[in-house]
Order: structure tokens, then C-alpha cells, then sequence
């Protein structure tokens, strides 16, 4: 597990390789739209909690899932955590390999069928 010297440089790497996706800035923070739909976004130190994260859409049983097995990385974040959303901390050492398998769900969960076709099959 690392922690990268740029998190938000990483997650833009993750995020590019995927057909149709786009990055905006929403309520001030990089946020991930799916064809018309978000399913991540940066937050650094977000009213004032401290945190360097990333919000992930999720399945509701995996954000209990996650949180559950390891609360010093994942949390329920405001606003977005009741419908089903993860904070994943990056300030922290994580398995990339997982925040990537995230991302990559919740993707899945808002990107139009097209997009979804030219992925791999997981």
C-alpha cells in the first residue's frame, strides 16, 4: 500500500483510461461524470474535516461492507454517503488496486451502455 505524492493526479490517470468520462468542477471540488451522471469526487480538507479523500458511488451493502472492515480508510462522507456513496481516505497508505476496483464499479453503476461495451469484462 502507498500514498502517492499527488492522489488527484493519480485518480485523473485511473479515471482517463475510461470512454466518456469527463471531469468538472462541482460545489468546488474535481468531480467525475459518467455520460450524464457522477460517480466520484475529490475532496481536500472538505469543511475543514481534515481529509484528503475521494467520494466513490457505491451499492449500499458495500459501503457498510467497507467501512465496516476498515473505518481508518473508508467513511460514510456527507451529503452523498446516504445514497450509497464511500469516502475513501488517500491521505492514508492505501491498495490502490482497490480505490481503482472502486472507481471502477461505481462507474459502471452511471456510464451509458456504449461506454460500458468498450471496457473490458471484469
Amino acid at each position: 500500500m502507498a500514498r502517492p505524492r499527488n492522489p488527484l493526479a493519480k485518480v485523473r490517470k485511473i479515471i482517463a483510461a475510461w470512454p466518456e468520462t469527463d471531469e468538472r468542477l462541482s460545489h468546488g471540488s474535481p468531480t467525475w461524470w459518467g455520460g450524464k451522471k457522477t460517480f466520484a469526487t475529490f475532496a481536500d480538507n472538505h469543511h475543514g474535516d481534515g481529509r484528503v479523500a475521494l467520494w466513490c458511488k457505491v451499492s449500499f451493502d458495500q459501503q457498510a461492507d467497507l467501512v465496516a472492515a476498515d473505518p481508518e480508510i473508508f467513511f460514510v462522507p456527507p451529503y452523498v454517503g446516504p445514497s450509497g456513496w464511500v469516502g475513501i481516505r488517500l491521505d492514508r497508505s492505501v491498495d490502490w488496486v482497490t480505490v481503482t476496483e472502486i472507481l471502477e464499479q461505481g462507474y459502471r453503476m452511471v456510464a451509458p451502455k456504449r461506454a460500458i461495451a468498450q471496457l473490458p469484462q471484469s
